[in-house]
């Protein structure tokens, strides 16, 4: 693929990334805000008994009242567009030059299907299996201290998820050959499976993440919001650039026919001068 189409398709995949990431972004506010803002209320009544230990009286330069930076509407509106937008931009780009790299090496597959598988792989492999090792908690949820402890394993289960799924995509190729590309790929997602299933049971778990007084309910709201906006940027993604990728590529795959043809054409003409 030349460079030109690369950059070409970056350019689309970016954009399709902030149109996904706009659709995210709709469902964030609509679904995800009300749990956050609940989920902050919740620790705010149970942190408030401590700091009113003592009838209210704090010694001299031990308030730990801080002026926010930015205000809670400030973070749930241009804040959360623009987090959401950025991150969609940054996985569009990238998400595209994974393409240009799949594009006819997993299959005969056209530009909406290569999309739209990997955009759902991409979901499984980056989101949906570090999540069901670490769920999302809340902001403001859970003992602060091990803040980074909890985002290093997630940032460290992805990075496995992620090099698992290569080593199966690898591992199917060469199988395919003696297995066929159905046993093939049946073979190696079972591979997968078995090694995440290891890793899960490797790696620690984070049960300071939410206190166990924290409601339950309130709790699955907000996981179940956070996978929806996941679902809803990658499947809108997968089919915002599948429509992009194949009118940017149409050119040359109208070139590669026309190249195909004229071959048959001169094999065949080739052969009637043999023969006569």
């Amino acid at each position: 693929m030349h460079a030109s189409t690369v950059r070409n398709l970056l350019v689309r995949g970016m954009i399709a990334g902030l149109l996904a990431g706009l659709c995210a972004f709709v469902l964030a506010y609509v679904a995800g805000e009300p749990p956050v803002r609940d989920s902050i209320a919740q620790e705010e009544a149970r942190s408030a008994p401590a700091h009113q230990h003592g009838g209210g009286e704090h010694p001299q330069g031990t308030e730990e009242e801080e002026e926010e930076l930015v205000s809670r509407p400030v973070q749930s509106t241009f804040g959360l567009a623009t987090g959401v937008l950025v991150y969609g931009v940054a996985l569009g780009g990238i998400a595209s030059l994974v393409f240009a790299g799949c594009l006819g090496r997993i299959g005969r597959f056209g530009p909406k299907a290569t999309a739209a598988l990997l955009a759902g792989a991409a979901f499984v492999t980056v989101y949906l299996v570090p999540f069901l090792k670490y769920p999302a908690a809340p902001p403001a949820v859970g003992n602060p201290d091990t803040i980074g402890k909890r985002t290093t394993l997630f940032f460290l289960m992805i990075l496995l998820s992620v090099l698992l799924a290569v080593v199966a995509v690898i591992a199917g190729r060469r199988l395919a050959p003696r297995l066929g590309n159905w046993n093939a790929a049946a073979a190696a997602g079972g591979g997968y499976v078995v090694a995440v299933v290891v890793a899960c049971l490797v790696l620690p778990g984070n049960s300071d993440a939410v206190p166990a007084s924290f409601p339950a309910a309130l709790l699955w709201e907000f996981r179940l919001a956070s996978i929806g906006v996941q679902a809803l940027l990658w499947t809108a993604f997968g089919l915002i650039f599948g429509a992009l990728a194949e009118r940017a590529l149409r050119p040359r795959q109208a070139a590669e026919a026309a190249a195909a043809a004229a071959a048959v054409d001169d094999s065949a003409a080739t052969s009637v001068r043999t023969a006569g």
